[in-house]
């Protein structure tokens, strides 16, 4: 059996409608020349029909069922049971359990309707309250779940853009660190470039004084160092991750 966990959010929500149950059946029309009896009978099956409604996560089709058939033929005070049970049921199940328990709770109002001019005022005030609430019911929560249906839709379709949007920031992120790194390696090319005609210079003028030697000297060292960092700087870009700054590594 599976167990149902709920949370307190939940209990409250199972004993709020536990006491609607309660004043809702309180509250409909009854003959008034009930026996006494077979009132407080009444009075004890609804009683019980409110504690069921703790049962309605685990089985709600079945206690629909249940109790719709004992609101319409045995018990007057099921009724505010049977609008939760019903309530759930449309609020939670498919279509397809929806519509049967639909079906189950509107088989007797045909037959009630052939025979409505020989009901007693009383009878038929209690029955057409019956039938009004269990379709406002049943309305409710179909219009419940269309409202879950549209928030949850709503939610879906927030973090796919949200996700998008991330996608698209990482890639715009990419490409810029990129871009940057394509300009330094122009620079690093210049640098080397520069680097290489120095040092051709160099190579074939030996025979040049020791100060223009020493002045190349320096031309090259210091574009040596230049061209290190710009290599540092590009690889620093390259390997950047989306939330880190670009820079050279250690």
């Amino acid at each position: 059996m599976r167990r149902i966990h709920r949370t307190r959010r939940d209990w409250a929500a199972d004993l709020g409608l536990m006491l609607f149950a309660a004043a809702s059946s309180e509250s409909l029309p009854i003959e008034e020349n009930l026996d006494p009896l077979w009132l407080t009978v009444d009075q004890v099956i609804g009683g019980l029909g409110c504690a069921t409604v703790l049962l309605r996560r685990r089985w709600p089709v079945a206690l629909a069922v249940a109790l719709l058939l004992a609101g319409s033929e045995v018990s007057h005070y099921l009724t505010g049971p049977a609008m939760v049970a019903v309530f759930t049921v449309a609020a939670t199940r498919p279509w397809r359990a929806t519509g049967w328990v639909a079906a189950v709770a509107f088989v007797p109002l045909p037959a009630f309707l052939w025979q409505l001019p020989e009901v007693s005022g009383d009878r038929k005030s209690s029955a057409l309250t019956y039938f009004a609430l269990i379709a406002g019911a049943i309305g409710w929560g179909l219009f419940r779940r269309s409202r879950q249906q549209l928030i949850a839709s709503l939610r879906e379709r927030a973090e796919l853009a949200e996700a998008d949007a991330e996608l698209r920031a990482e890639r715009a992120r990419r490409e810029a660190r990129e871009e940057i790194a394509r300009e330094m390696h122009d620079v690093l090319g210049h640098r080397l470039t520069l680097l290489s005609l120095h040092a051709g210079a160099l190579e074939f003028h030996t025979k040049a004084p020791r100060e223009e030697i020493g002045k190349a000297a320096g031309v090259i060292r210091e574009s040596a160092h230049l061209a290190l960092s710009d290599l540092r700087e590009v690889i620093g870009v390259l390997r950047a991750g989306p939330a880190e700054p670009a820079r050279p590594p250690p």
